[in-house]
């Protein structure tokens, strides 16, 4: 069986014929597997989801314990119909999985999801699992992409601080991995006051400490020197309580200084929970597959570094991810 006739698009989102399910579908489904909590990736109201223990927890948060009519963990190797699944961890955040499929006749097909090579304090390590095809994400497919070292970045913030203690700094965080992180990235600095949360980063913030993250004292919003938010809580009412503020905010976008200064951003941070440039391209040598195929980011550009290095690869451009910050 060809990988073609294994695993390919339909207006549902990417399905795995001999195993009857769909991976990170964009619509219900009789059955889904998940890759991790992100909204573009875990939606409500599939028959059946297979996942990770904390997605599964993660998308009770977010939509509610009847988010599924069946759910159940994704423990060792799986026998789907026709396929044996395996979930691997991605890096990428708390939960995040890359999902082996590999089928009774046929290649092995690695779906990655979003990962990250990049250690991460909230979450498990990448894994580098063995395929024939590597479906990769692309969300920094380009050169210019390169991420710096995080903790530079947290030193930066740290000097901001310092350097403007009567200014309250607002870091633009979204609330499912990116402000856990940050969160702890401070914290490894030794960075030990307060920090004050926006109410919609509380429950998942919770759910991380119940899981053994470390993210020291978090208070309500008040007098913290520094404040995480959702980048949206920027662009209402919520931020006028803060006077002479420092806008900032944590992403790979922040790579795109444009970006920045159309968001407002005073103090950009290049934090990244995606594979930057370097990383796509070392993941792919460093499994070997026999074909890529490029999904969900800047997939021309990774083609062609494919075919400069001789590597079939094809696109598999799949509507509908990345509508969440990064």
């Amino acid at each position: 069986m060809r990988a073609e006739e294994i695993v390919y698009p339909t207006p549902a989102g990417l399905y795995c014929a001999p195993g009857d399910f769909h991976i990170d579908p964009l619509r219900p489904v009789p059955r889904a597997l998940v890759t991790h909590g992100h909204s573009d990736h875990a939606r409500p109201g599939h028959g059946a989801v297979l996942a990770t223990r904390q997605t599964l927890d993660i998308m009770a948060i977010r939509y509610g314990e009847g988010f599924t009519a069946t759910r159940q963990v994704a423990e060792g190797p799986l026998r789907i119909g026709g396929v044996t699944v395996s979930f691997h961890p991605a890096g990428h955040v708390l939960g995040s999985a890359q999902i082996l499929i590999a089928p009774d006749d046929g290649p092995r097909i690695l779906v990655s999801g979003d990962y990250c090579r990049t250690p991460n304090p909230v979450c498990a390590p990448w894994e580098p699992v063995a395929c024939d095809v590597f479906i990769t994400e692309a969300t920094f497919g380009l050169p210019i992409f390169r991420h710096p070292d995080p903790m530079a970045e947290v030193a930066r913030l740290l000097s901001s601080m310092a350097e403007f203690p009567e200014r309250p700094h607002l870091l633009g965080a979204y609330a499912l991995g990116k402000a856990q992180r940050l969160i702890a990235l401070v914290r490894a600095a030794g960075y030990e006051a307060p920090i004050a949360i926006h109410g919609a980063l509380k429950r998942l913030c919770d759910y991380h400490i119940g899981q053994g993250v470390d993210l020291g004292p978090l208070v309500p919003v008040g007098d913290a020197q520094l404040v995480l938010a959702p980048p949206s809580a920027f662009a209402t009412p919520w931020v006028q309580q803060f006077r002479d503020p420092v806008l900032s905010g944590a992403s790979g976008w922040m790579t795109v200084r444009a970006r920045a200064r159309q968001r407002g951003v005073e103090l950009p941070l290049v934090i990244s929970d995606h594979a930057d440039w370097p990383q796509l391209t070392a993941t792919i040598r460093d499994l070997a597959p026999e074909e890529v195929w490029i999904t969900h980011g800047a997939e021309d550009g990774l083609l062609r570094w494919c075919a400069i290095e001789g590597i079939p690869a094809r696109p598999l451009r799949l509507i509908g991810y990345g509508g969440e910050p990064e």
